[in-house]
């Protein structure tokens, strides 16, 4: 099947490289004005300028006048399988209390994780193929997705298993995380050594041995798990074949980018604080640093400093942390429009932000995160708007009409 869009207001993100883009070129987005798009069996076959289109043979012929066509956004952080709501503690932190008084009350990550102890793989599978669905139609068109919250091997292994079941069941690629160190649960309060036990000695090897994650992943900050706890899971990660994907900086500066980039993390996110040794530090590495805008959003504190890593020369990626304490959206549009008016990137930063390098930071810079012959033909295609500027510009309002993964249109 081979399928012709034509007349592209803009065809953007069209590049060759896979590699992440970085410091000043982030400031560039390669596009073609009046374009035209091929596909076929689910991949990118041919495009160019609407003047030099090519004699095909076409099985379907649609004509995007007006319209913008853009590659998928790549959400390299989310923990999407997750059980009930966090609604009230939203409201207590209208009412004045911190994400940190809740969860010293037994609130926050411990709430969730008891909640998802009790609720049933087959109830875990449903809501997340609701929020999967959701996000797609918004343009999410590859996805990492963390465990974390179920804090005993037996329900850890629970939340990989519905992630491994949503892998087999769509065509986006999904990105798996075993998030072996995001909160201790009551019974473990003051043993925290016996708990990364449990975590890395008996659901580990289970989940390397039934091959349920890509990647490994701790929650580096005062009050959770420190560096050398944060070693020691990136340590047994790299024993079983995962590379690390580290939450830090959330709060508090502490060593933990330092310690990431020592033991070769893939990513290092959140990153609300930063200092210069942090900096330093992720110029002599090829770890990526990767911001969440909508957790500083929603939780009120402060935003990645973007402009500092772009100054510095490294790049950078966007994902949403869809969660239901710290993020409760997946919505990347608003991601992006969360980077441009408050971390100070302009649109063409934030749109390579959240595609080629939110790839990257997945490993799957190859298939999808821009346009290219041979990669995946998961793209959107925009409304009649004046420019992709109006993407971030309508954060409230989706400008996205339509979306398609592997080729196939979304319903």
């Amino acid at each position: 099947m081979r399928t012709l869009f034509s007349h592209i207001k803009q065809l953007i993100q069209v590049r060759d490289s896979t590699a992440p883009v970085s410091g000043g070129d982030l400031a560039h987005l390669p596009l073609i004005e009046n374009a035209y798009l091929v596909i076929e069996d689910g991949l990118i076959f041919d495009f160019g300028k609407m003047d030099d289109l090519p004699e095909l043979a076409i099985d379907e012929h649609i004509d995007v006048a007006g319209r913008i066509i853009c590659p998928s956004w790549c959400d390299s952080h989310t923990h999407l399988v997750y059980a009930g709501n966090r609604v009230n503690e939203y409201v207590d932190r209208i009412k004045g209390k911190s994400y940190k008084e809740i969860a010293d009350a037994g609130g926050g990550i411990l709430n969730s994780a008891i909640l998802l102890q009790h609720t049933s793989e087959e109830d875990l599978l449903t809501s997340a193929r609701t929020r999967l669905n959701e996000l797609i139609k918004l343009g999410t068109g590859a996805i990492e997705i963390k465990s974390g919250y179920g804090l005993t091997p037996e329900a850890e292994i629970k939340m990989l298993e519905v992630i491994a079941i949503l892998k087999s069941e769509y065509d986006l690629p999904i990105k798996s995380t075993f998030l072996a160190g995001h909160a201790l649960p009551i019974t473990y309060k003051n043993d925290k050594s016996g708990f990364l036990d449990s975590m890395l000695q008996d659901a580990l090897p289970q989940i390397a041995d039934r091959k349920l994650a890509d990647y490994i992943d701790v929650f580096c900050e005062e009050g959770y798990f420190d560096v050398s706890d944060t070693e020691r899971i990136l340590e047994e990660g790299r024993k079983h074949g995962l590379k690390g994907k580290i939450h830090v900086n959330q709060f508090n500066v502490i060593g933990g980018i330092e310690a990431a980039v020592k033991h070769n993390a893939l990513t290092v996110d959140h990153l609300e604080e930063l200092e210069e040794s942090d900096l330093d530090a992720l110029q002599r590495s090829t770890t990526i640093p990767v911001a969440l805008p909508g957790c500083s959003h929603f939780l009120k504190i402060p935003y990645t400093p973007a402009r500092k890593i772009i100054d510095r020369g490294l790049p950078i990626a966007l994902a949403s942390d869809f969660n239901p304490g710290s993020c409760p959206s997946g919505n990347m549009n608003f991601v992006v429009g969360l980077a441009c008016t408050h971390m100070h990137m302009i649109p063409e930063e934030a749109i390579n932000a959240a595609t080629i390098n939110g790839a990257y930071a997945m490993e799957i810079n190859n298939e999808v995160g821009s346009i290219a012959r041979g990669k995946k033909a998961n793209f959107f295609i925009t409304k009649p708007i004046s420019s992709y500027a109006e993407i971030p510009y309508s954060f409230s309002t989706s400008v996205i009409d339509t979306c398609f993964i592997d080729g196939n249109e979304i319903i």
